[in-house]
């Protein structure tokens, strides 16, 4: 019998940290996903993301972060992909953290991206989420960089970067909605990640490497 699993085996993916289980989305979670949102994720008027999906009308942001995630998931390639993990505490999904990668194959670079709701902010999370995908880049996919990047003003997401051992790797300025902001690039290596004192575990890492196409 043909199984999801065989089809789309992205979704066996897991990774366990001491307080976090990191799994990719499924259609059944986009409703639990969409209530952490729902909740708050930032003060109103200081958008943290370079679209405004957060500030989404009650009514319009759940069909626009389930169009996200379907998009995602089409456009998927081993040339070009991005998986979106949902973040698990205690058994309730409090935020969304995304690696990725274009041409993986030569440049051997990720990039990531995350959220969490305002009540799981504060509690080194967002740290441990983001040490999770980038020691899976590194240890399991082969990776040589991890990039990521923020608004210059977001003290919170570029303090997870110091923790981590990012270091800065230069400004741009981007148009973010109807604002402009300039960015603050980050990258980390193998040599200069602050590595945790846990181990990551993880959970279907050669069905979706093969699928990815990362030897």
């Amino acid at each position: 019998m043909i199984s999801m699993s065989s089809i789309w085996p992205l979704y066996d993916l897991k990774l366990t940290t001491p307080r976090l289980e990191l799994r990719p989305i499924t259609d059944q979670d986009i409703p639990a996903a969409v209530a952490a949102a729902r909740s708050g994720i930032h003060e109103p008027g200081r958008n943290p993301f370079s679209t405004a999906w957060a500030e989404a009308p009650l009514a319009e942001m759940g069909p626009r972060m389930a169009q996200w995630q379907w998009r995602l998931r089409a456009g998927c390639t081993p040339e070009d992909w991005t998986l979106l993990l949902g973040i698990w505490h205690e058994e309730q999904f409090i935020g969304c953290q995304d690696v990725g990668a274009k041409d993986f194959a030569l440049l051997k670079t990720v990039s990531t991206g995350s959220w969490l709701k305002q009540s799981a902010q504060g509690r080194g999370l967002g740290a441990e989420m983001r040490a999770a995908v980038v020691l899976w880049a590194f240890d399991w996919l082969g990776a040589d960089v991890a990039e990521s990047e923020a608004a210059d003003w977001n003290a919170a997401s570029l303090g997870v970067s110091r923790t981590l051992g990012y270091e800065l790797n230069g400004t741009t300025r981007k148009a973010w909605g109807t604002q402009v902001e300039t960015v603050q690039k980050v990258r980390v290596t193998p040599e200069t990640l602050k590595r945790p004192d846990w181990t990551l575990q993880v959970e279907g890492h050669e069905a979706a490497a093969k699928f990815l196409h990362v030897t």
